[in-house]
């Protein structure tokens, strides 16, 4: 049986997927940090974190990412281009976050949601 988490992550694919962004990986892992879902939008490389929240106590699943996550994730970033023989300074990047509530509104979707 799926955790929640994995629940979340894989309506989060199936979201962007039927947006019409193509699934790349899950769940790449490094001695970094992790990151949930790699997408390409077009020539965009798009990495995309999933929070779910049953709750929204402290701030809900957006609130979830503070700046510690975002460093882990950037970092995990680096590493999966360069694994990939990309430059992150030549290849169009982007940070999306996936936010899910138990709660409506049930899918958020931030694009750019670092402001890289």
């Amino acid at each position: 049986m799926l955790s929640s988490g994995q629940l979340a992550e894989q309506q989060a694919a199936d979201y962007l997927i039927q947006q019409g962004l193509v699934l790349i990986e899950r769940n790449f892992h490094c001695r970094r940090g992790e990151i949930d879902l790699i997408f390409k939008q077009g020539d965009t490389w798009v990495f995309v974190e999933v929070k779910y929240r049953s709750r929204q106590d402290f701030g809900g699943a957006l609130a979830a990412v503070d700046q510690a996550k975002i460093r882990r994730i950037l970092l995990s970033a680096q590493h999966y281009l360069h694994t990939k023989k990309l430059n992150q300074f030549d290849t169009a990047i982007r940070f999306d976050v996936i936010a899910i509530q138990a709660k409506a509104p049930f899918l958020e979707w931030f694009q750019n949601a670092f402001g890289e």
